[in-house]
């Protein structure tokens, strides 16, 4: 467990098994999807896509377990996972960018300010993630698919960020009702989500990275937001049938 030694085995069953919050998650988002009309409805698409992400994540977890107590690997970066892992993030882009679109922040970008506001803050957080992750950086195209994750990985985490801020901030007027506390709630999974690959990384650069750390409980965090944000969804939904 989180105060355990490295290769203690509590640890391992722990980075076995937690993953499992984001297979029921991304289940469990299939279902809430339906609900609200599928593939047919903006709202219905986005929560499609979070599940999606959330299964990724999983098939992520899943095959950096193999490598991990199968293959004897200790930190397996890069590998088949990050298929999981970087597909999760396409697919985290795509779901907040159609949040926004059912939650109204594209009235809101019509005016002056919500114009500058979604050009100024993905590029202070597309700055912000540069000098975090890659300042300093060592490029090494011996492996190129190293250099293509450690860039890829900051970048489209930073955008989904900040897709996800300027949702927040450009539709806060119209969240009100029974929508605006599970839309926060997924928002607020998504920047977990963004410090837990950011610690991923920095660990494994450095050799600290171990299963069952702390980084592993952030990702239990941030799978748990997003399936309790998509719950809160589905209990949204239930409220809006009986009012209408």
């Amino acid at each position: 467990m989180l105060f355990a030694q490295p290769d203690s085995i509590l640890n391992q069953v722990f980075a076995a098994f937690y993953g499992s919050i984001a297979l029921i998650g991304g289940i469990w988002g299939m279902t809430v999807s339906k609900k609200w009309g599928g593939y047919k409805s903006v709202m219905g698409r986005s929560i499609f896509m979070f599940s999606l992400g959330l299964l990724a994540q999983e098939f992520g977890q899943l095959t950096y377990s193999y490598y991990i107590y199968f293959s004897g690997i200790d930190v397996p970066y890069p590998s088949v996972g990050d298929i999981g892992y970087f597909g999760s993030i396409l697919c985290y882009i795509y779901g907040v960018f159609l949040l926004g679109k059912a939650t109204g922040s594209r009235v809101s970008l019509r005016s002056l300010s919500g114009r500058m506001q979604s050009l100024l803050l993905p590029l202070a957080i597309l700055l912000a993630s540069y000098l975090a992750f890659l300042s300093g950086y060592e490029f090494d195209w011996s492996a190129p698919l190293t250099v293509f994750l450690d860039f890829g990985y900051p970048f489209g985490q930073a955008i989904y960020v900040s897709i996800a801020l300027l949702v927040y901030i450009l539709s806060r007027k119209v969240l009100g009702g029974i929508m605006r506390q599970p839309t926060l709630i997924l928002l607020f999974a998504l920047l977990i989500q963004y410090f837990s690959d950011y610690t991923f990384l920095y660990q494994a650069n450095r050799g600290t990275w171990y299963a069952g750390g702390v980084n592993d409980y952030m990702y239990t965090v941030s799978y748990f937001l997003m399936t309790y944000g998509l719950i809160r969804l589905a209990e949204a939904y239930n409220k809006r049938i009986k009012k209408g």
